[in-house]
């Protein structure tokens, strides 16, 4: 198949996204948001769109703003909130200068109308099932104390053109933004549509305490529980639930101790218990581990759920008549749906195929549960699936974006490694590769570490490699979320042990195939992707290229530079970091590498890129003979997200593979000569 949208790289980054999911109180109506190109085609606006949940009815668009719309929250009127950046139209105010605020788009039909704003907008939304109360997250700068005082306190620094952050604590800043000096509040909305006042401070003075947090509100509205971050010593944080009685602003915590950090709260449906994440604090010897816990809203002890269940939860929601929990967790290279059986701890896949599922919402009625699916082979799609059934397959509903032909097939590759672990992986294979035919391979690795190729990824796509004639590999290697326990800790703090072994024997059982030509290969990851392709390029010349994107290589300097130094500490010690540090290893590599790196990414910050490359040209006599390249993005940070980037991107890695690997002549993307 020689005309699908992964031939042109115009047509791929204009294909539409769809992300988020929610479910009226009355399980009437779906909403989903679906990314798209805006008329100049260099970024993308979601627009909402209403799924029908029965699937006789075809999706329909219900917002048009040109600056797009997010978050929907349905209020027990079924009227839907949203947030938005489109300008007010009462208000005269600009798009580009509007921060998001609240919008409501009656059940009834009509147009959207503002519903409440803040000086630093809106960036998230709970709504009480009941009582129907409105609590929403807005940046706040330290010392205002009411929204106008807000406004005016933002209105000064504007005007005296300063930017500038003091900082007491740590951190600093997050993936690729500064902290500071505004901090997140949670408010509860009290008063009519689009009153500048109308909040109520829920959160007076949290510091950094709410920063990505997620947060929910009780059925009757008496009480929010959030994630609550703490300073610890040694410039680490800790992470906890607390519980705030919106009434008077109290808080206590729900969940904290020393050896655990929570979040994710959800509150059950009669309002009396809150289930969360729990994640064990790392140490350099033991790894994470990650499972859900059940407390009283009112306090108590918390008590594990499935504690013998070795798989770790991504996202929890409660069943309609609170029995038990639908849970999403990464297994065998799969992320399927499971239900959990508070009385037993019983737990049931509900899902047999290859999916990966987000977004959960199960049901009023308790018969369905409908969700984000996604899979290495196919985009995110609203589906359905039946809350009882194990194994059971999903119902594709009616969505608002087709799913787009693939140039190949996908199929599974696995082997045994030397200490008798099964590793395993995906394999793409191109249309037309045969034992006549082979394809080149691409081993990819993911990032993470703690992660799985199991989803569909829109930066990271192996379809574009497959259009273009490449069978891609996409092996989960030791370290990998979904294979327990004891495979995370196998290459906990020694990643260049097993984490490396893995990736060359599944590596090895891919060029077994016979679709696969063993004689042209090449190598790419990002982050710890990259990081693992640094150590590859550093310890072997089986590859013929090597692609290495905003990756680890100095690991000495990393680990003080990153945006969260204190998680690093619980990593590695100095010396597993010396130990595995790929820098070491810089006079062995004989590899092509393409660097990629982002300035605005501070979880692997410039520095990394920047060392690595003066490691590589510096070692070349030659200037004019150096067969590395250094693609940089100024503005750009841990991913590559414009659309013209982001083809910019793929045709440096085409250029660069297809010299190196399929013996092409070198042409530089025209944009970058």
């Amino acid at each position: 198949m020689s005309d699908t949208a992964f031939h042109d790289l115009s047509a791929f980054v204009a294909l539409p996204r769809t992300a988020g999911l929610a479910l009226s109180p009355d399980g009437s109506r779906l909403v989903t948001g679906v990314a798209a190109l805006d008329a100049d085609g260099t970024r993308y606006r979601t627009a909402l769109w209403e799924v029908d949940p029965s699937g006789g009815r075809p999706a329909r668009r219900l917002t048009r703003g040109a600056a797009g719309e997010s978050g929907p929250e349905f209020l027990p009127s079924g009227d839907l909130l949203f947030t938005s950046a489109r300008p007010d139209p009462d208000a005269g105010s600009e798009a580009d200068s509007t921060p998001p605020a609240l919008w409501l788009l009656p059940a009834g039909g009509g147009e959207a109308a503002p519903f409440a704003s803040r000086p630093g907008g809106i960036s998230g939304v709970a709504v009480a099932a009941e009582a129907g109360s409105v609590v929403a997250l807005s940046p706040t700068l330290p010392s205002a104390v009411t929204t106008a005082d807000d406004e005016a306190r933002r209105s000064a620094r504007t005007d005296a053109k300063v930017t500038a952050i003091l900082h007491s604590g740590y951190p600093v800043r997050h993936w690729d933004h500064d902290l500071g000096p505004a901090e997140p509040r949670l408010l509860l909305h009290t008063g009519t549509p689009d009153g500048l006042d109308d909040w109520t401070d829920l959160t007076p003075a949290p510091g950094r305490a709410l920063d990505e947090a997620a947060f929910d509100v009780s059925p009757d509205g008496a009480t929010v529980v959030t994630g609550w971050s703490v300073p610890l010593p040694h410039g680490r944080e800790g992470s906890r639930v607390v519980a705030i009685d919106t009434a008077g602003g109290t808080r206590r915590d729900l969940l904290a101790d020393d050896a655990h950090e929570y979040g994710a709260p959800r509150i059950s449906p009669d309002g009396t218990r809150v289930v969360a994440i729990r994640e064990r604090i790392s140490t350099p010897e033991q790894a994470p581990r990650m499972d859900l816990v059940v407390v009283p809203l009112a306090g108590g002890d918390a008590e594990p759920v499935a504690p013998d269940w070795d798989r770790w939860p991504t996202a929890v929601r409660w069943t309609a008549d609170g029995t038990a929990l639908i849970v999403t967790a990464d297994e065998d290279g799969r992320g399927p749906l499971f239900r959990v059986e508070l009385a037993t701890g019983d737990v049931t896949r509900l899902t047999g195929d290859r999916g990966a599922y987000t977004d959960p919402c199960p049901s009023p009625d308790g018969a369905w549960v409908y969700a984000l699916r996604s899979a290495v082979d196919a985009p995110p799609a609203v589906v359905r699936v039946d809350a009882h059934a194990p194994d059971s397959g999903p119902e594709l509903l009616p969505g608002p974006v087709p799913p787009p032909a693939l140039p190949g097939t996908l199929s599974e590759v696995e082997t045994t490694t030397g200490d008798g672990v099964r590793v395993r992986g995906w394999l793409v294979l191109p249309d037309g590769a045969s034992a006549d035919a082979p394809a080149p391979l691409l081993l990819w690795i993911h990032g993470g570490p703690l992660g799985s190729w199991n989803a569909w990824a829109w930066r990271w796509n192996p379809w574009l490699m497959a259009a273009r004639g490449w069978a891609v590999l996409l092996p989960d290697p030791a370290l990998s979320t979904g294979y327990g326990q004891d495979f995370v800790q196998r290459g906990w703090g020694d990643w260049g042990a097993a984490p490396y072994t893995d990736l060359m024997a599944v590596t090895d059982a891919a060029e077994a195939r016979p679709e696969v030509d063993a004689s042209r290969t090449a190598a790419m990851g990002g982050s710890f992707g990259g990081y693992m392709a640094n150590w590859v390029a550093g310890h072997t010349d089986r590859f013929a290229a090597i692609v290495t994107h905003a990756s680890l290589w100095a690991l000495d300097q990393f680990g003080r530079t990153t945006d969260h130094s204190g998680y690093w500490m619980t990593e590695m010690t100095p010396e597993m970091a010396e130990a595995n540090s790929p820098h070491r290893h810089a006079d062995a590599i004989v590899t092509p590498m393409l660097v990629i790196h982002g300035d605005k990414d501070y979880r692997v910050p410039i520095g990394e890129g920047l060392r690595l490359w003066w490691d590589l040209v510096s070692r070349q006599a030659d200037p004019d003979a150096n067969p590395h390249r250094f693609l940089y993005f100024p503005d750009e940070n841990h991913w590559v997200l414009t659309p013209n980037h982001s083809r910019l991107w793929y045709e440096t890695v085409f250029a660069f593979l297809g010299h190196h690997v399929l013996g092409e002549g070198w042409e530089t993307p025209d944009l970058l000569r």
